[in-house]
């Protein structure tokens, strides 16, 4: 069993799949037994919300490091001028709202919009960092439960079809 701890925090870490691929995971018999819901959830938002301090501080400062190189600058350039250029649009659409749009945004879990994606934007945006990590981490607590819910409601659509054969 701690093996599969191990691995849904691991999951939880990794770009792009995120909290949302570690849940169905742990919830899923397939790799052992299913995990308890609430370890399993600490599990993975800790997973997923431990790059987030690196993310924030470090991102955009390999962007400028990057953005005069020969082979990587003209993407790490672009990276840059389409971080800051689609910010300032956000910002003058959410005004003061910009901490729930980025919670939303973090927190339906959709693909390339998890705490990697939304943290970027954060540090692009020069956003509070405190403020940034809790609609962050909030994020993370609903696409988590999201995510719960439609794997419960998979997996046991599953188990009764495949019960019946």
């Amino acid at each position: 069993m701690f093996l599969k701890y191990l691995i849904v925090f691991f999951v939880s870490m990794v770009p792009l799949i995120e909290l949302r691929g570690a849940v169905p995971i742990g919830l899923s018999p397939a790799f052992g037994e299913a995990l308890p819901v609430i370890p399993l959830y600490i599990t993975c938002i800790l997973g997923n919300m431990l790059p987030v301090p690196f993310i924030f501080f470090f991102a955009r400062k390999i962007l400028v490091w990057g953005s005069d190189k020969k082979f990587i600058g003209k993407f790490f350039k672009f990276c840059l001028e389409k971080g800051e250029k689609g910010g300032k649009k956000l910002q003058e659409k959410t005004g003061r709202s910009l901490y729930v749009a980025l919670f939303l945004f973090v927190g339906i879990p959709l693909p390339g919009t998890g705490a990697w994606t939304g943290t970027l934007a954060a540090s692009l945006l020069d956003m509070d960092f405190k403020k940034s990590t809790i609609a962050i981490m909030a994020g993370v607590i609903l696409a988590g439960i999201i995510m719960g819910l439609a794997s419960a409601g998979l997996f046991g659509a599953l188990g009764s079809v495949f019960s019946k054969v």
